[in-house]
């Protein structure tokens, strides 16, 4: 019992962590323009291109 308190609290101050992190860096600092804007966009969704095709790949191999 002592273990599972002590692993949920752990979580519990990681979990915070994250979140005041999150809430640092809310607003951004610096001011982009629409390209820069337009440019971190595309390479976003270049990204997650690139994992559904990781992902998909692993489940074709997985499933021969």
């Amino acid at each position: 019992m002592n273990f599972l308190y002590a692993l949920r609290m752990t979580l519990a101050r990681q979990v915070e962590q994250v979140h005041a992190i999150n809430r640092r860096y809310a607003k951004p600092r610096l001011a982009m323009s629409p390209a820069a804007q337009w440019a971190l966009l595309i390479l976003r969704l270049y990204l997650l291109l690139l994992v559904g095709l990781l992902g998909y790949k692993f489940i074709a191999v997985v499933m021969q």
